[in-house]
């Protein structure tokens, strides 16, 4: 049986291999910095209970032998350029509660999150696509297992009282060497 970080590791490696291959109209600031986007992506991944990316693993798996590149399809739905691909009404669940956790945690640390992408809205701002539009094309390339099982670690969260979010947030500024959302927040300029 592989570890988590063994399969977040697996992960990481097929999605950059798909995400450098992504033609767009404008170059994704992370296709400059690999080793951004790997930090930014295990971040999300580590929130994640081992039986949703195991799951999500093997999404990319058959994508690849189906000849499918997600993060193509992900961008295309960003920028509309395609119809929906997955209707699937988890998508909408999980959509909703991490815009209140976002909204929380803009709240909480206003410095620290002005940084990323503005929350709501269907067009582009001058940082690409909102987080909703973003989170929405991503969850449109999950399989419905996978989408199910996410919506469950969402939901153990929430029983939780726990921010996935702000959980995912610790990972990044850590991986930035800050010691806590604090210090980021203390140390991020207006």
């Amino acid at each position: 049986m592989q570890s988590k970080e063994n399969i977040i590791k697996s992960i990481l490696d097929l999605e950059l291999e798909m995400f450098l291959a992504v033609k767009s109209l404008e170059p994704a600031s992370c296709q400059q910095n690999p080793q951004r986007f790997r930090n930014m992506r295990k971040a999300q991944f580590l929130a994640w209970s081992r039986e949703t990316l195991e799951s999500y693993l093997q999404d990319i798996q058959e994508a690849i032998r189906l000849g499918k590149n997600l993060m193509t399809l992900k961008y295309a739905r960003m920028d509309n350029l395609i119809p929906p691909i997955n209707t699937h009404p988890a998508i909408h669940r999980i959509a909703e509660v991490q815009l209140q956790w976002q909204r929380e945690m803009a709240s909480r640390y206003p410095k620290v999150m002005s940084r990323g992408r503005t929350l709501e809205g269907n067009g582009q701002d001058a940082g690409g696509a909102s987080f909703k539009v973003y989170l929405m094309g991503e969850l449109e390339t999950y399989s419905h297992r996978t989408l199910e099982l996410l919506e469950t670690d969402v939901r153990q969260y929430l029983e939780n009282n726990e921010n996935m979010t702000q959980v995912i947030y610790e990972y990044m500024v850590t991986d930035l060497g800050y010691i806590s959302l604090e210090e980021a927040e203390t140390l991020t300029p207006p």
